[in-house]
C-alpha cells in the first residue's frame, strides 16, 4: 500500500500493491486536481525535455467546417507531419519509449510495420461536470470485495490519484465516452495475406454511469445497456442482441440476450465473460478484450507499475476520415501505418497476473493508460507459458463532439498467426458515431425489444 508521504513526494513514479484496503485520499492531495494535476489526475506539467507539452484545457471547440455528431471527424492538426519515423533499423534509438508489443510489432513485420511519430499534442478533455464529479468522486470512492467493484463514485473518474492496480483499470472500465451513442460500423478479420470479409453492425449504448438525472444510488449496479444488430453479410442480417453491463459482476454477473430471425425467438445468452471468444474474431478477440479490457477484475491480481513515456496512437483523425477505403486501410499483418499516428504521451502502466486458483488463456497483461484520459491505449497480452501473443492496440483521437479521449478503430493482433482483428471501422459508412440523439429510457433496451430491432 503506498504510504501518505509517498503520495505527497510523487506522483510519476512507484509501485503499488496489487490491492489492500482503501485509504482515503488526503484532502491536500485531492486539492491538486485542477491545478497542478488535470481534473482528470494527470500530471499538468510538460516532461523536462520538453518533448510532452503542458497540458492547457485540450480540445475545447470543434474545427472550423465540422457540423455535428454523427459527421465524420475533421483533422484539427492537418498541417501536421511526422517528426521521424521508428522502423526495425533505429528501433534500438527509441526502444525506451517503445512497449514490448511495439518491439514485436517491428521485428515481425520489418519491413512494413513503421511507427510515425508526430508532436505530441495532449488533446484530451472532457466536460466540466465530468471534471466536477470526479474531484467528488476522489475524496470518497472506495473499491469494494476485494476490488470486484466500487461505491461511493459516479459519472466521473472514480480514482483520479490511485492507489493501485485495481483503482486505475477502474479509471478505465468507468471513464467518460458519452451519455447514449448510436453508430454504424464494421468489423474485419484480417487473415495472414490480408483477405478480409466485413461484417457491419449498428450499435448502441446508454452509458448509465454517466447518467447526469440519476446518482450512484439510483446505478442498481448498472454500468450501460447495450444493443447491437447486424446490417451484413445478408446470411447474419437480423442477428441482434442486448447487454446489461453490471458493476460489480462477481456480485451480478452481466446478462446478455439474442435474437435469430430464422428462428424468431429472443434467447438468454451463455455467460459472456472473461476468455470466451467473440464472435468472428476466431479467438482473437476475447470478451474481455472488447474495448481494450473490460468486465470483472477479480481473476487478476494488479500491480500498478508507475507511470512511463510512451510513443501511442494519438490523434487518429487521418486514419478514421471519411472516405479511407478498407482495401487501403487492411493490410496483410496489421493496419497501413501511413494513415497513424503515434506521440509521446505518460502512460499509467499496469501489470496484471492470472490468480494461480484461476484460468485465462492469458497468464499475464500489461496495460498502458493514458494520463489524460484513463483510455487504455496498449495491451500486451502474453500466454500462460509467457510468450508474448495477443498486442491490442487502440488508435486514439478526442471525440470533440462530447468531448472525450476514445478509440476510433481498435486492433488486436496474434503475433503468433499473424492474423488481426479490428473493429469500429466507419470511413467507408455514410455516418459515424453520433452521441446527440436523445437519451432513452432504460427500458429501451429491455429484452422484449429485440424483436424489433432484429427485423431484416
Amino acid at each position: 500500500m503506498l504510504t501518505k508521504q509517498a503520495v505527497l513526494g510523487t506522483l510519476a513514479a512507484f509501485s503499488l500493491a496489487a490491492f489492500s484496503v482503501h485509504a482515503a485520499v488526503p484532502s491536500s492531495e485531492v486539492a491538486k486536481l485542477g491545478t497542478t494535476l488535470t481534473p482528470l489526475g494527470a500530471e499538468k506539467a510538460g516532461n523536462a525535455a520538453g518533448t510532452i507539452p503542458p497540458w492547457e484545457g485540450g480540445i475545447t471547440a470543434a474545427p472550423a467546417g465540422y457540423k455535428g455528431s454523427g459527421q465524420h471527424h475533421i483533422d484539427p492538426f492537418p498541417n501536421d507531419k511526422p517528426l521521424f519515423v521508428i522502423d526495425k533499423s533505429n528501433v534500438e534509438q527509441y526502444k525506451a519509449h517503445l512497449t514490448a508489443g511495439q518491439v514485436a510489432m517491428l521485428n515481425s513485420y520489418p519491413t512494413t510495420f513503421t511507427i510515425p511519430v508526430y508532436t505530441s499534442r495532449r488533446s484530451g478533455s472532457a466536460p466540466d461536470w465530468v471534471y466536477k464529479n470526479t474531484a467528488a468522486n476522489a475524496a470518497t470512492a472506495k473499491l469494494v470485495e476485494s476490488g470486484n467493484g466500487f461505491e461511493d463514485a459516479y459519472a466521473g473518474i472514480p480514482f483520479p490519484i490511485p492507489q493501485n492496480g485495481l483503482e486505475a483499470i477502474w479509471n478505465h472500465i468507468a471513464r467518460y465516452r458519452g451519455e447514449y451513442i448510436q453508430r454504424n460500423a464494421a468489423g474485419a478479420l484480417v487473415q495472414k495475406n490480408g483477405s478480409y470479409a466485413l461484417v457491419k453492425t449498428k450499435q448502441e449504448a446508454k452509458f448509465k454511469f454517466y447518467d447526469r438525472k440519476a446518482s450512484y444510488k439510483d446505478l442498481n449496479n448498472i454500468m450501460f445497456f447495450y444493443s447491437t444488430e447486424t446490417i451484413s453479410p445478408a446470411r447474419f442480417a437480423g442477428e441482434a442482441s442486448i447487454v446489461h453491463e453490471t458493476l460489480n459482476q462477481v456480485a451480478e454477473p452481466r446478462k446478455a440476450w439474442g435474437y435469430s430471425p430464422g428462428q424468431r425467438r429472443v434467447r438468454r445468452a451463455p455467460t459472456l465473460s472473461y476468455d470466451t471468444t467473440t464472435s468472428g474474431s476466431e479467438g482473437i478477440e476475447t470478451v474481455d478484450s472488447v474495448d481494450m479490457y473490460n468486465g470483472s477484475p477479480d481473476r487478476y491480481d494488479w500491480k500498478l507499475l508507475g507511470k512511463k513515456e510512451i510513443y501511442i496512437p494519438y490523434n487518429n483523425y487521418a486514419l478514421t476520415a471519411q472516405g479511407v477505403k478498407y482495401d487501403d486501410l487492411l493490410q496483410p499483418g496489421h493496419i497501413n501505418p501511413n494513415l497513424t499516428r503515434y506521440e509521446l504521451h505518460r502512460v499509467w502502466v499496469v501489470e496484471a497476473t492470472l490468480k494461480a486458483s484461476n484460468r485465462h488463456i492469458y497468464g499475464k497483461r500489461t496495460m498502458y493508460l493514458d494520463e489524460d484520459s484513463w483510455q487504455a491505449v496498449e495491451i500486451d497480452n502474453y500466454d500462460g507459458k509467457g510468450e508474448l501473443w495477443n498486442i491490442a492496440v487502440a488508435y486514439t483521437k478526442n471525440f470533440y463532439d462530447l468531448p472525450a479521449v476514445w478509440s476510433g478503430i481498435e486492433a488486436y493482433y496474434d503475433i503468433q498467426s499473424r492474423r488481426y482483428f479490428v473493429t469500429n471501422l466507419d470511413s467507408e459508412e455514410a455516418e459515424t458515431a453520433n452521441f446527440s440523439k436523445p437519451v432513452p429510457e432504460d427500458s429501451y433496451f429491455d429484452p422484449s425489444s429485440l424483436r424489433r430491432k432484429g427485423v431484416r
